[in-house]
């Protein structure tokens, strides 16, 4: 038997009338289908929410790569200039980080102090994802200092105020001793992810001379680059070769490597069990596959007596188990996607109509995307490879499931059939 009539006698169970038996592999379609709708959406979710918090780590805090000068003599400034005529990067930038307390009218906290040259605040990368809230985005002066929205609110500040910031300093005889500075807020900033809000307390280079010491604080070059996500590899190699000894390069993979280590074995963990689901799902067609062949076994035995072989026959039914499992996955991918492209308005939409009827009963608003853990904002990142990984998995999980009933559909034999029918 051809493959040929196979494949288009498998085509006429599939969209047949459904007391032929073609209701069976559409509700194994429509089974596949439905499975593969949430997993397409938490693929895109995951993967816009890794984006999303990776992209405004790397553009407002660690950069695309760091340099860090090894042998302390202060040679930060011939290293720019090398960096800067590498092809590929968009700026470079020296950063003072340091540990302090912040006090304010309401509060203190610990924070991470940063001392950046103002320029890396117009970077185009920067002003993407940053958010003034008051004020101004940046410092003007060694006395003036921005703030994280979360850090601002847990201190009580607002623009315009007056904060005092204690440092450590080491003394003549090597003791450390407290040092403590007063600074204007200039600004509040907010990037819409509450993690990086809460620790950002950000002063001009000139202000790090004055409330550092070069031995308790940590000097570095950020660098931004024009694709973070391809280049950082290579790009790291040629800033040692123009540099030369005496300096460490780190992308930000490895800067971040534990987090976004995190990031994706929890995306790894979702996928993982939603594919769980699919395999449930295709198990349905291996028992539209067995109604099937239970519905058509007076075709068989017209096959059989026709010369069809034991593959022939086979082949009609796993040809069918591969169409239904074909046409789900396409119809799940098609619906999914639809849903995950529009994430964003349909989570919005669900806040508002569930804050409309928590307010009729006294209730307050209800937020699903809570800031304090996710970005506001979802991105929307489709990655069509694994799409189409997921795609292929719930087609051979369909085929691979129906090999059984298919295969003794092949070995039945044409006289018992017809006694039967």
């Amino acid at each position: 038997m051809k493959k040929k009539a196979a494949f288009f006698i498998a085509i006429r169970y599939l969209w047949g009338r459904a007391h032929e038996g073609g209701r069976y592999l559409r509700g194994a379609a429509l089974g596949i289908a439905i499975s593969l709708v949430p997993i397409i959406v938490t693929l895109i979710v995951a993967d816009g929410m890794i984006r999303g918090i990776i992209d405004r780590y790397l553009e407002l805090g660690t950069g695309h790569l760091q340099v860090f000068e090894l042998s302390f003599f202060g040679y930060e400034e011939d290293a720019a200039g090398e960096i800067k005529k590498i092809g590929g990067v968009r700026g470079v930038w020296p950063e003072q980080r340091g540990m302090g307390v912040i006090a304010g009218k309401s509060g203190r906290t610990g924070v991470t102090v940063r001392a950046l040259e103002s320029s890396f605040w117009d970077d185009p990368g920067s002003v993407k994802y940053l958010k003034v809230i008051e004020g101004q985005p940046n410092p003007q002066t060694d006395r003036d200092i921005v703030l994280g929205e979360t850090l601002a609110s847990g201190i009580g500040a607002k623009a315009g105020d007056t904060v005092r910031l204690m440092t450590v300093r080491t003394g003549e005889n090597e003791r450390l001793s407290p040092r403590s500075a007063s600074f204007t807020v200039k600004g509040i900033i907010s990037c819409g992810y509450n993690e990086l809000d809460a620790l950002w307390c950000v002063i001009s280079l000139e202000g790090g001379k004055r409330v550092f010491s070069y031995d308790q604080s940590s000097s570095s070059l950020i660098v931004k680059i024009d694709d973070p996500y391809k280049n950082a590899d290579d790009l790291k190699w040629k800033m040692y070769v123009n540099m030369g000894n005496g300096y460490g390069v780190y992308t930000w993979k490895e800067l971040l490597r534990s987090q976004y280590s995190s990031y994706e074995s929890t995306r790894q963990l979702l996928l993982f069990i939603m594919a769980l689901i699919v395999i449930v799902a295709a198990v349905n067609v291996s028992s539209a596959t067995s109604m099937l062949v239970f519905e058509r076994q007076r075709d068989i035995a017209v096959l059989k007596f026709s010369g069809a072989s034991v593959k022939g026959v086979a082949s009609v039914f796993l040809f069918g188990s591969f169409l239904t499992g074909l046409f789900g996955a396409v119809l799940g991918i098609i619906v999914g996607l639809l849903i995950g492209s529009n994430i964003n308005l349909l989570v919005h939409s669900l806040e508002r109509a569930l804050s409309f009827f928590s307010s009729l009963f006294n209730g307050g608003k209800i937020t699903i995307l809570n800031p304090e853990f996710y970005i506001e904002t979802i991105p929307i990142i489709i990655d069509w490879r694994a799409v189409a990984l997921i795609g292929i998995f719930a087609v051979f999980c369909s085929v691979l499931s129906s090999w059984i009933p298919a295969r003794r559909a092949g070995k039945m034999k044409p006289m018992e059939l017809l006694r039967k029918t």
